[in-house]
């Protein structure tokens, strides 16, 4: 899938949760005219956030699909971080309101109506709000979207509030103890907050360039399966996200006496390799040259100005690629 296919999909989805998102706020808004439910107005709240949430995926998705330029070198992807995080902080503010408003309502001591013409409205919004989620998080995951993953955990959240409340509601509908409707909201409202939480946590990682571990595994294994014996030594495997672009970069080390052309078929290698693992894989390596006191590490049988026999056979492995290097945990200086 080309970049622009990709983008494409992203603005699709993120169109698709926007209309959808104010069609559900319609239906839950008349379920709270209805039925006067703490719980579902609560809902109806949250579903106010999913708009406006959905809005700034939409725009920072139109943002990050620009293409760098002089003013922003490595592109505009870092926006759907703030995204994300954004709609992190609405998730758990959207909790913090249930709360509130559902207290308000044990306080008052008042009673939801007509409950079960609000429970098949609720309900009705809450399988589209499913079908919603599933498809933006598989089109974002597919085009490898932050933000639009982010807005499938918000609306699943959406489904998770919603869900908590219809069975609030059934119970209520059944015993006739109308407390139980703040009440079993304030327990989904709590997880809701969980889930903002965590989503502004990711959010915060993915802008500070914090590791993410599967990504650091397909790397390390691919570049440890199409390892080539001229290759003395990779260290400092390093990588970041924006968007559709994952950049790496490392150190590797080749005999001294190889030419550009020849360096140069590393890099190349490296780069094909990657991006059929990771689509949109850019990488930079940082070419170093070998010496005399490398030659008992080196596994390269057909060096031709080799001056001492191989000694160490060092195992290639993640710990390996993202370390100093060979010379520093050996003590060697550099040439």
């Amino acid at each position: 899938m080309t970049i622009n296919e990709n983008n494409i999909l992203k603005k699709r989805a993120a169109k698709v949760s926007l209309f959808a998102g104010i069609i559900i706020f319609i239906t839950k808004l008349s379920a709270f005219l209805v039925t006067d439910s703490t719980a579902i107005f609560s809902d109806a709240a949250e579903s106010i956030i999913n708009i406006v949430a959905a809005s700034v995926a939409l725009y920072s998705i139109i943002i990050s699909a620009k293409p760098a330029d002089k003013d922003h070198p490595y592109g505009h992807g870092k926006v759907e971080y703030f995204s994300a995080g954004f709609e992190g902080f609405l998730i758990a503010l959207a909790g913090l309101v249930i709360i509130y408003s559902a207290i308000e309502k044990i306080i008052s001591g008042t009673g939801p109506s007509q409950l079960g013409l609000g429970i098949i409205l609720l309900g009705a919004s809450s399988i589209a709000n499913l079908f919603l989620s599933l498809y933006i998080k598989k089109i974002g995951k597919k085009t490898n979207s932050l933000a639009l993953v982010a807005d499938a955990k918000h609306v699943l959240a959406d489904v998770y509030t919603s869900f908590g409340i219809i069975v609030g509601l059934v119970i209520v509908l059944i015993t006739d103890i109308p407390i139980l409707d703040p009440i079993i909201a304030i327990l989904v409202a709590l997880n809701i907050f969980i889930t903002g939480y965590k989503l502004v946590r990711e959010s915060v990682g993915g802008l500070m360039n914090e590791v993410d571990v599967e990504t650091l595994k397909l790397m390390s294994d691919k570049i440890i399966s199409i390892r080539k014996p001229e290759w003395i030594d990779i260290h400092e495997l390093r990588f970041w996200k924006s968007a559709n672009n994952t950049f790496v970069d490392f150190h590797l080390v080749l005999p001294f006496y190889f030419t550009i052309k020849e360096a140069h078929r590393s890099d190349e290698l490296v780069l094909a390799e990657m991006n059929k693992i990771i689509p949109g894989t850019q990488v930079k390596i940082h070419l170093d040259y070998c010496d005399f006191n490398l030659c008992k590490f080196c596994e390269f049988a057909e060096c031709i100005k080799r001056d001492n026999p191989l000694q160490v056979k060092a195992d290639w492995n993640q710990n390996r690629l993202i370390g100093t290097g060979i010379r520093k945990i050996n003590g060697l200086q550099e040439p």
